[in-house]
């Protein structure tokens, strides 16, 4: 197995006060920033919009059909490849203009690009506000039913402190990187939705991971003169070198998306390049802090308790 560190002891636990400032510091800072635009900037699936579906007679070039709606000011469009190369879909965000003028706007505008050709439209559907206020809804009822399963998932398997610990660390990847898509200035379409899930899933996947080291940790022996802040941070070193590995692999694959994949994939893969980093950062510094710093408070509030019925 390769290993990135070896018998590491970096105190994660002891920093976690710094990491609590550094992770509230890019949550407010990405807040204001959706407070400062109105809001995330929505994409056609969600705020409505034009669908135009178009064959060409010869593939054409993407930035060549980009190019030539540019000069219509339309706003910006969402261009992709649908079943073969000859055959597109164009989304154009909604508008004061009738379906009609949209679409005789984009027929000329595709007509007066020479490189693009013959082509025929073969399908124009328009997606009305209502319909992207029902999206909005399912997205937010979809994040919080994963929540939710793995707010129980991991009450049942380890116990109920440690769910709440991941439903933070979750809603902390999940604040982060619609921070960061925010400051970006990236629209929020399903596409960035399904990176949404695919963070919550993986943050919590490597939390569990931390989570089954320490209940392993526990029944072995030379753990009873160790805190429970020891074990934590124990715990999160044993699992350092899987955590690192596992983010990197993901990191250069999104990376490559997101660079190199074409500007449909990009706000995709820029949520999902925040999301491995942040997701990360708080496997490490939040979760298992979380749960050091709530034992401490029960464990606390208990003795104080137990002081006030021995003095009565």
């Amino acid at each position: 197995m390769i290993e990135l560190f070896r018998d590491p002891s970096y105190d994660f636990i002891g920093r976690r006060r710094i990491a609590y400032l550094v992770s509230l510091a890019f949550i407010a800072i990405g807040l204001l920033s959706i407070i400062a635009h109105g809001g995330l900037r929505y994409g056609i699936d969600f705020s409505g919009g034009t669908v135009i579906q178009v064959r060409f007679q010869d593939p054409p070039r993407i930035d060549a059909i980009r190019r030539s709606l540019d000069g219509i000011k339309l706003g910006e469009s969402v261009i992709q490849e649908f079943g073969d190369p000859h055959e597109f879909i164009i989304r154009l965000p909604l508008t004061s203009a009738s379906v009609e003028q949209v679409t005789a706007q984009v027929q000329r505008a595709l007509a007066g690009e020479a490189a693009l050709g013959k082509f025929e439209i073969r399908r124009v559907e328009f997606v009305g506000p209502q319909v992207g206020r029902d999206l909005q809804l399912q997205a937010l009822y979809a994040v919080l039913a994963g929540l939710a399963g793995i707010l129980i998932y991991v009450a049942v398997r380890f116990d109920l402190k440690g769910g709440f610990a991941a439903i933070a660390a979750v809603f902390h990847d999940v604040l982060v990187s619609l921070g960061a898509l925010s400051l970006a200035d990236r629209e929020f379409s399903l596409p960035v939705l399904a990176a949404i899930l695919t963070i919550i899933g993986y943050s919590v996947n490597d939390t569990i991971v931390a989570y089954d080291r320490i209940r392993e940790n526990r029944g072995k022996a030379g753990q009873k003169g160790r805190s429970f802040a020891m074990q934590i941070n124990l715990a999160i070193n044993q699992t350092l070198s899987r955590t690192v590995l596992t983010a990197l692999t993901v990191f250069f694959s999104t990376g490559v998306l997101l660079f190199f994949g074409g500007k449909v994939l990009q706000d995709f893969a820029f949520a999902l390049f925040i999301g491995v980093i942040t997701g990360t950062y708080s496997t490490i510094y939040i979760a298992g802090a979380l749960i050091v710093d709530w034992t401490n408070y029960v464990e606390g509030r208990l003795r104080r308790v137990k002081k006030a019925v021995a003095k009565a």
